[in-house]
């Protein structure tokens, strides 16, 4: 799983498809929304055509959302862990977000 290569040559930093603004964020940290209320902050290492990505050095924060039985009150739980090394499946990626480039 290894980013395409530019018809350049090299990294290039020209955006001609939507994949090419994933391959310019290789070895920079970025933020990634999954399904079910979860996100990831990481360094990104490899991605594919599917958007299946290994991410290094990795901060996930997963929301949950319940509601009390008795109270009927919404009550929203925000849980975070660090995490090394990790494969994330394409499918169930919803938005990637590069870093923020100032020009």
């Amino acid at each position: 799983m290894a980013a395409k290569p530019s018809s350049s040559g090299g990294k290039g930093t020209t955006v001609e498809e939507p994949l090419d603004l994933i391959r310019l964020s290789l070895d920079e940290r970025v933020f990634i929304k999954l399904r079910g209320d979860r996100t990831l902050r990481g360094r990104l290492h490899a991605y594919d055509q599917h958007l299946n990505m290994v991410l290094g050095q990795v901060e996930e924060t997963h929301t949950v959302t319940t509601i009390d039985d008795r109270t009927y009150e919404e009550r929203t739980t925000v849980n975070t862990r660090d995490i090394d090394m990790l494969f994330v499946r394409g499918d169930g990626v919803i938005l990637v977000s590069p870093p923020l480039r100032t020009n």
